[in-house]
């Protein structure tokens, strides 16, 4: 097969491992006007881990909204901060502050959701 590069599509999701990495990419969303979409997950989370490849499908299906990933064992304090109780978890930010939030495995819904997010 010499010849055939493999394209690797890169990653618009922005792994979270910190409070202040998190301080830092929901200001910049709110002063550049983006929307934030938030996957909170675990890496034991059989849901969170499936919904991930279709959370990185969302991202490059839009581009005017910040996706960011949050993993709940690493990053215990935003969790918190942000009532995170179930895997996985989306939060839809508009202004930086949550605005919706989406508990369980839904493709459907959640695309639903962020249509009507940006565009509703």
């Amino acid at each position: 097969m010499e010849g055939h590069k493999k394209v690797v599509k890169k990653s618009r999701v922005i792994k979270v491992g910190s409070e202040g990495s998190w301080d830092y990419y929901v200001a910049k969303a709110f002063k550049q006007g983006f929307p934030v979409a938030v996957h909170f997950s675990a890496s034991w989370c059989t849901p969170s881990r499936a919904m991930s490849h279709f959370f990185e499908e969302l991202a490059l299906e839009y581009k005017g909204v910040v996706f960011l990933s949050v993993d709940v064992d690493e990053t215990k304090d935003v969790a918190s901060k942000l009532e995170i109780k179930a895997m996985p978890t989306f939060v839809l930010m508009k202004d930086g502050a949550p605005n919706f939030k989406l508990v369980g495995a839904n493709p459907v819904e959640l695309r639903k959701r962020i249509n009507g997010f940006i565009y509703g």
